[in-house]
């Protein structure tokens, strides 16, 4: 790392959380600012929602698959990661909402190399997922009606959310309100009828309901042994990505503060509840090894065992909504960081530029303009160009986790010098939690080398860091000496002043 910029230098630089010029609430509506468009019931759905991925219906079936009912260890590890997580960023967000977040607390915190690297390496990871969910979204779309191309439904989807985002904040906001209410509701009717199936008192469930007998009724809690709890957590840890969405979008809302500090406050009953509770339910439901998990999905399979008729269909409904949601908030997170980015110099100035309803249209259409290109990619290269995109954007989450952690240990310090009132939202234990977390993540970064598919994901993902720190670097050393170098060679004004008085003297 390179030493912390002088805060002096910092603070008056436009972009940087707590200055004038930022993006926070309060800022100036219309050309030059973001709107406050979003409610309080907007951000606490895209809260709860945040956590909630197409990775989780899809996914888990892999993850039981890999490691047995133990893999309920592997999600209790990778959520315990995110709430510390999410309680640092919380502590960040609380004291200096802005539409940057972790990127523009980087910035002050740890240096501009800082905050440009993970805002632009958070950026490609969006982006990379708008082509992803897109092209999911598409092949649920197409099996419904096939007369539309499947490319063809990748191509509405894209256009339609696009829109979306371009009308106004606040129609962001109520699509994603609706989008995350279906998912929430879904997810709770699944716990809440899982479990009366579960100690067979649903009435005409077909599950003989033998309560948790089947967490250990078919070679243990820890069939494929406890090392398999850590394949598991490489298998989940990317279904939580999404979480830290609402800290980027408290900048646009009402009451920021009051959004930032009970969407980290409810982080803990939200994973327990959609993850491990609905995890749970299933593990309960059938036994891990059943081959119907694999086939159908997890979730599928464990309707079907109850008895629900059109189990696959309505996990299809849900699924895309859960993809249309991700989408939908990909594409505002990307388009937010490029506003950022941009409001600190490190992007095109014109993504910082908002027109008459304060949306950064530019910054939409440039990122929703390389979704289509990635989708384009899976179409016509899936297994070199997009896999090479896929694989090198599959670490930038934990990178971003261990980033907020680090800016976390010095933005502490920033805040109690210089606003001390607004430390609302405190990390535990602090400093000890925080480089626990560290480690955590560390280590989880570290496992991932010993496996294939990891190992992929990790060297790729580090090779693109490089470049984009090296390109972040280099800009600041070219920057920093353009601005010797004018101080060198102007003279100050009363130095300019006297020469010009002993040329009158002659």
């Amino acid at each position: 790392m390179t030493s912390q910029p002088s805060l002096a230098k910092e603070e008056g630089r436009p972009g940087d959380p707590g200055t004038p010029d930022s993006p926070v609430v309060g800022a100036p509506h219309g050309s030059n600012g973001l709107q406050a468009g979003l409610k309080n019931r907007h951000l606490s759905m895209i809260a709860i929602g945040g956590v909630i991925g197409a990775g989780l219906f899809v996914g888990s079936s892999s993850g039981i698959a890999a490691a047995g009912p133990a893999i309920l260890l592997s999600y209790a590890l990778v959520g315990l990661m995110v709430v510390f997580v999410m309680r640092m960023l919380g502590e960040m967000a609380a004291a200096r909402p802005t539409s940057g977040s972790f990127s523009a607390y980087a910035d002050r915190a740890l240096g501009r190399w800082a905050g440009f690297s993970i805002g632009w390496l958070y950026w490609f990871f969006w982006v990379v997922v708008l082509a992803v969910e897109a092209t999911a979204g598409a092949k649920i779309l197409h099996g419904w009606v096939g007369a539309v191309p499947q490319w063809g439904w990748a191509l509405i989807v894209m256009i339609v959310l696009t829109a979306t985002n371009l009308v106004s904040v606040s129609s962001y906001g109520e699509f994603e309100f609706w989008f995350a209410g279906i998912k929430v509701v879904a997810i709770g009717a699944f716990v809440a009828i899982g479990l009366l199936a579960v100690f067979g008192i649903l009435p005409a469930s077909k599950n003989p309901g033998d309560g948790f007998a089947h967490l250990t009724d078919a070679g243990g809690f820890m069939p494929k042994g406890a090392g398999a709890i850590l394949t598991g957590v490489l298998m989940v840890v990317f279904s939580f990505m999404g979480s830290e969405i609402v800290t980027l979008a408290a900048g646009e809302s009402e009451d920021p503060q009051r959004a930032v500090t009970k969407a980290t406050n409810s982080v803990i009953w939200r994973i327990g509840v959609f993850y491990l509770g609905s995890i749970l339910v299933v593990l309960s439901l059938l036994k891990w090894n059943d081959p119907a998990i694999v086939k159908d999905g997890s979730y599928v399979a464990a309707l079907n065992s109850i008895g629900i008729s059109h189990a696959g269909e309505i996990m299809n409904v849900i699924v895309l909504t859960a993809v249309l949601s991700c989408l939908n908030s990909g594409l505002y997170t990307a388009s937010r960081m490029a506003f950022s980015l941009g409001q600190r110099g490190d992007a095109p100035r014109a993504f910082a530029r908002t027109n008459a309803r304060g949306v950064p249209q530019a910054a939409i259409l440039c990122s929703v303009l390389f979704g289509f290109v990635a989708v384009f990619f899976n179409y016509k290269w899936p297994d070199t160009v997009f896999d090479f995109l896929l694989n090198s954007s599959g670490a930038v989450a934990l990178f971003v986790w261990l980033v907020i952690c680090f800016t976390q240990l010095r933005m502490r310090g920033i805040i109690l010098r210089e606003t001390p009132e607004k430390l609302t939202v405190k990390m535990w234990f602090f400093p000890y939690l925080t480089w626990a977390t560290i480690a955590m993540i560390s280590f989880v970064l570290v496992y991932m080398l010993t496996d294939d598919a990891g190992r992929k994901q990790v060297l790729l993902s580090l090779l693109v860091a490089a470049i984009v720190v090296a390109i972040a670097v280099v800009r600041d050393f070219m920057q920093r000496g353009t601005v010797v170098e004018l101080a060198t060679a102007t003279p100050t004004a009363s130095a300019q002043s006297g020469v010009n008085d002993e040329v009158t003297a002659e």
